[in-house]
């Protein structure tokens, strides 16, 4: 190992060891009882609450996947992704969380996502709606914690030279053990702190390579000399020479309103996403959320304007450093290990682990939380104690990272890739039931079954079949899966019985501001 290897490790072992230290500080509270485990006893603040929903959501792709599509093929699908994501995160935040917040507790102060579904059309003992949403959270959130996996792989892979798949290994061993000491508590804490790094490694990245590169307008003339680079309405056309060692561009792809709403999309997602709507449910008081929400527009604005800048600077420094779409997810390690100090590349690379590790933790606890709490306790054993769904969740925790591992062992995996499906996934199963729960009085249980089945549904036909018609049917298979799944509550709903007085009680109650 280089003396540079050396120091990125000491910086990396000592931001893990403040990210253990916080886990076991909440050890003994998180234990408690499984509402402080899986939802940290509804006692967040604003900035917690805000900047652990955006940690969580934003994952390595954030630092990986979105930096290397910017750098493949410009702005275009980088630029119009994250537009989509930033206003579904406003509007996420504007319409959802309060509301949520609220009706959870009325719900019989559901700490789960399935339990809420359950508990909102009072399905007493036959819990059909919380069996089918706790099944689709454990198979999208072991997609999703795959994806994290694969950062893992890459970062440390790249960085150490070691094998991939062992580097996958000890992610998956880390996360898991960090994840089973601390719970919600613990994760939300460090999430918090992540953010804060993850925001900090952007900006230093983004401000060392403009300086390294000649400065803004040298980056900008640079995109602005290949075909299509910083086109919002054409898309760049890279290919590799036959050599086999440099990019060579074509000329600019057309890139349409199709291809825009695709891409605006992803906003859709937001809705449906669990990690962030348990940040809704958990915060202290309903009325922090409007400062929760200026704060995470902050931070997802930046953060996502500095990653896909990051992206069109690399091309600049590393033109031919990259020679695929998989590959060009490695700019921002390419870009810290060149320009930083090791001591300080080393912690700026603790950026993208504090981003792999706060959505692992995320994805595999929610994802036992459904298993444990939704189908153990709520359907096999009614009579379950705390302890026995807490052991119960840690089998299942690792069980998932055990699954997630073996989906990642691809070196050749996109984080995009793997991301866009899980994100699809969410936000067409549980986006729209999410928005009629919440805002339609007449939504009834039939209605919200359907629109789950045909959301999930939906994203697997639309991706493995339909899409590859090409054309109009190359759309982001999330817009035609969500307007298919709020087509199915809509229709449902009207055909089926009308809700109980009681449930009918409850919206009142929750619209009302009377719970």
């Amino acid at each position: 190992m280089t003396s540079e290897q050396i120091q990125y490790l000491i910086s990396m072992v000592v931001y893990m060891s403040i990210v253990i230290g916080i886990g076991v500080y909440y050890y003994k509270r998180a234990n408690q009882s499984s509402e402080n485990y899986f939802l940290g006893g509804r006692s967040f603040g604003p900035w917690v609450t805000a900047m652990s929903a955006e940690a969580s959501d934003m994952s390595g792709w954030l630092l990986m996947g979105l930096p290397g599509v910017a750098y493949w093929c410009g702005l275009a699908d980088a630029t119009w992704t994250a537009i989509g994501l930033a206003v579904g995160t406003y509007f996420n935040w504007l319409i959802v969380s309060k509301r949520l917040r609220r009706y959870s507790v009325r719900a019989n102060n559901s700490i789960t996502l399935p339990e809420f579904f359950s508990n909102r059309f009072r399905e007493g003992n036959n819990r059909v709606i919380m069996t089918i949403s706790a099944i689709f959270i454990l198979v999208f959130f072991t997609v999703y914690a795959s994806s994290c996996l694969v950062t893992c792989g890459k970062l440390f892979s790249t960085l150490f030279g070691a094998p991939y798949w062992a580097m996958i290994l000890v992610g998956a061993l880390f996360v898991v053990a960090y994840t089973i000491i601390g719970g919600f508590l613990a994760e939300s804490a460090s999430d918090f702190m992540q953010s804060i790094v993850m925001i900090g490694a952007l900006t230093i990245i983004v401000g060392v390579s403009i300086f390294h590169a000649g400065g803004f307008g040298s980056v900008i003339e640079n995109a602005a000399s290949i075909p299509g680079f910083l086109d919002f309405f054409g898309i760049a056309n890279p290919g590799v020479n036959e050599a086999g060692d440099a990019v060579v561009w074509g000329e600019a792809q057309p890139y349409g309103a199709l291809s825009i709403f695709s891409m605006l999309a992803w906003g859709l997602g937001y809705f449906g996403m669990p990690q962030v709507l348990l940040r809704f449910m958990a915060i202290r008081k309903e009325e922090k959320l409007k400062t929760s929400r200026r704060i995470a527009m902050v931070w997802v604005v930046i953060s996502l304007a500095v990653a896909v800048f990051i992206g069109i600077v690399g091309r600049q420094l590393f033109p031919n450093e990259f020679l695929s779409n998989a590959a060009a997810e490695g700019i921002f390690i390419k870009l810290s290990t060149s320009f930083l100090p090791p001591l300080i590349a080393g912690l700026v690379m603790a950026g993208i682990l504090a981003a792999t590790i706060s959505s692992s933790d995320s994805y595999l606890l929610i994802a036992a939380s459904s298993v444990s709490k939704n189908i153990f306790q709520g359907l096999i054993k009614k009579d379950a104690t705390d302890k026995q769904v807490m052991w119960v969740s840690r089998i299942t925790l690792i069980s998932i990272a055990i699954i997630a591992a073996l989906i990642a062992l691809d070196e050749n995996s996109i984080i995009f890739k793997i991301v866009s499906f899980a994100w699809a996934g969410f936000g067409a199963t549980f986006g729209p039931l999410i928005l009629f729960s919440l805002f339609w009085k007449r939504t009834t249980r039939a209605g919200a079954i359907a629109g789950m089945l045909g959301g999930a549904g939906m994203v697997f036909l639309w991706k493995l079949v339909i899409a590859r018609a090409g054309g109009v049917f190359a759309i982001y298979e999330l817009l035609p899966a969500f307007i298919f799944s709020s087509l199915l509550i809509f229709v449902v709903s009207l055909l089926t019985k009308k809700p109980s007085a009681e449930i009918e009680e409850d919206f009142d109650a929750v619209k009302n501001g009377t719970v």
